[in-house]
């Protein structure tokens, strides 16, 4: 390009000076400076393509990185996930434990204070029957009267 910059100089001082000079001898630097305008844009053209593709492959890279991490991410999770049930379920499974043997203390107690106090009943009837065959051996017999 600086060479034609430099002959287009030459051609327009040239063009100054001599005033036979042909102006169609400009129209073919003038075409030239097309043809590397032309050429410009191609390299241009071809360098944006390229940073599009590098760009896009980039891209590419990036999503596929990300795929990647959510997946891992998502696997932690899902582990994290399985830990925390297993962990519950055993909790839950203690806690049940513990209430089937609360119940079964419960219903030993139970029958062990029904049976302490049908125990209590009884001594309680067969002192107080006791104390009332005591009390009439010691009325005598022609004062008894019957409870009836």
């Amino acid at each position: 390009m600086e060479g034609l910059i430099s002959q287009f100089t030459l051609l327009s001082d040239q063009a100054c000076l001599d005033k036979n000079f042909d102006p169609f001898a400009i129209e073919d630097l003038v075409k030239l400076f097309e043809i590397e305008a032309y050429r410009s844009w191609a390299a241009m053209e071809l360098d944006h393509e390229k940073e599009v593709e590098e760009a896009e492959s980039t891209m590419r890279k990036a999503e596929d990185y990300l795929d990647s991490v959510m997946e891992s991410a998502m696997d932690e999770f899902r582990m994290f996930e399985e830990e925390m049930e297993r962990m519950e379920k055993a909790e839950l499974n203690g806690l049940v434990e513990t209430a089937e043997k609360a119940r079964k203390m419960g219903k030993k107690m139970e029958k062990a204070a029904t049976f302490a106090s049908k125990k209590y009943i009884e001594a309680a009837m067969n002192s107080a029957s006791a104390s009332m065959k005591s009390a009439l051996k010691g009325i005598p017999s022609s004062k008894r009267v019957h409870p009836s």
